[in-house]
Order: structure tokens, then C-alpha cells, then sequence
């Protein structure tokens, strides 16, 4: 089954931005002359995605007028995360909004090619109950460590594994093809030792009792938009790829 709806997580405070989401919230700060959020939406939309809820939480209500004012083509719906705790509770906020069935979720700060989304979501087609975007690099310790056999099946996920200790170059991306097996895997976490409820925690308790999940590589660059400094990355990026400098 296609999946045709998906979950944005927007709520975060984007702290290690500083100044820059004091009175902007992380998604509406602009890459390539236009919000995060508004190009993750354009891209969900030419992938397929007919349906899409945003769950907010700081600034929230102008990340909602922002968005009902561009006119994107989906059918959106929001959610509200009141305390911020955790990538898997805000998902866990979304769900009573969603149909059954398959669902992308992704993260507000990633910028991707909409190509991305195209190859997660024809992941649906493989003989696996989800999928999870990831991209290489030299190590993984910023984010978690994906293990992988060799048809590209999830075989164990390390979430901020000590550096120089992974030894594969897959790095969870962020985005990924979920359906209705996460939530006992979300019910049953315990809080991080930051004190937060985290989504790739759940997916690798997942992995661990045997659900199969694909990885698949990302398409084209991948910018996790959590500092300054990745921001302008992003933002050279875009301006190079409007000037036909990069192709995507």
C-alpha cells in the first residue's frame, strides 16, 4: 500500500540556533527565498502525499497562519504538542489525526531534495514493514548509527554511539515510512538521559524485536538544520541550485 498522508514535526525550540528562532520558529526560517516548512510541504506534495498534519509547539500559531496562508496543495490538519518532550511524543500527538495505513514522518529542520521523499515513499513497495531514510558519513556519532545487511534491510540502529566506535557509515536521516506497529515501540519507551522521548529509540526497538525496516540512501544532499552554521550551508546550497551551479 502507497502511503498518501504524512506527519511533519515541527514543534521543537530550535535552541542551538539562537537568536535566529527567538521570534521565528526553526521551520519558517527561509532557504532559498522560502520557509523549511513551506519546501518539505512542496516536495510531500509532488511525492504523492495528499494528506500531511504538522504538530507545533513553540511559536505554533505562527507556523498555522504561515502555512494556511501559502496555499499549499494538501489537505493539512495541526496538532499541538504542549510540552516539549520528545520526537516520539509529538508523533504520538498526530495520531489520533491520522487514517490507517502507512505514513512518512519527517522532521521540520531536514532539507531535502523532493527526490527523497519520492525514493522513501516507493520503499512501500518492498517486502518490509517501513523504511528509513539515511545518508553516509565518515562517523555517526552526531546522530545514530544504521547497520545494514547486504540487500539494505535495518539490522540495528545506535543512537549518539561513542565516536570512532561505529563501524558502518550510515547515518540516520531523519524521514521515515512508519505504519501502525510503532506505537506499542512509542508507548513503551523511557524518557533519554536528556529526559526526552525519542522516535529513532522506538525504531531501534523496533529493528530489535524483528521488525523489518529498509534503508534507504538519500537522495541527493542532506541538511539537518540545527546551527547556524548548517543553516547557511543549506541556504549556499539552494541560491548554488537556483543558479543551475548543482543539479539536484
Amino acid at each position: 500500500m502507497t502511503a498518501r498522508q504524512a506527519v511533519i514535526l515541527a514543534a521543537g525550540r530550535g535552541t542551538r540556533l539562537g537568536p535566529l528562532t527567538l521570534d521565528r520558529p526553526k521551520p519558517l526560517l527561509e532557504v532559498g527565498g522560502r520557509p523549511l516548512l513551506l519546501h518539505i510541504l512542496d516536495a510531500l506534495a509532488g511525492a504523492g502525499i495528499e494528506r500531511c498534519t504538522i504538530v507545533v509547539g513553540h511559536l505554533g500559531d505562527l507556523v498555522e497562519r504561515e502555512v494556511a496562508a501559502a496555499g499549499v496543495p494538501l489537505s493539512l490538519a495541526f496538532a499541538r504538542q504542549e510540552a516539549l518532550d520528545g520526537t516520539a511524543r509529538a508523533l504520538a500527538v498526530a495520531r489520533p489525526l491520522l487514517q490507517p495505513g502507512p505514513f512518512l514522518v519527517t522532521w521540520s529542520d531536514v532539507y531535502l531534495e523532493p527526490a527523497a521523499f519520492a525514493s522513501l515513499l516507493a520503499a512501500a513497495r518492498l517486502p518490509a514493514l517501513g523504511a528509513l531514510l539515511v545518508n553516509p558519513v565518515d562517523d555517526p556519532w552526531a546522530g545514530a548509527a544504521v547497520y545494514v545487511d547486504g540487500d539494505m534491510r535495518i539490522t540495528r540502529i545506535v543512537e549518539k554511539p561513542p565516536p570512532g566506535t561505529s563501524t558502518t557509515p550510515w547515518n540516520n536521516a531523519g524521514p521515515a515510512l512508519l505504519d501502525a506497529w510503532v506505537w506499542p515501540f512509542i508507548e513503551a519507551l523511557q524518557p533519554s538521559p536528556r529526559g526526552e522521548y525519542e522516535l529513532p529509540r522506538a525504531l531501534a526497538a523496533a529493528v530489535e524485536a524483528g521488525v523489518s525496516l529498509a534503508a534507504v540512501p538519500v537522495a541527493g544532499p542532506w541538511f539537518d538544520i540545527g546551527t547556524p552554521e548548517s543553516l547557511e550551508a543549506a541556504r549556499r546550497y539552494a541560491e548554488a541550485r537556483r543558479r543551475g551551479k548543482v543539479r539536484p
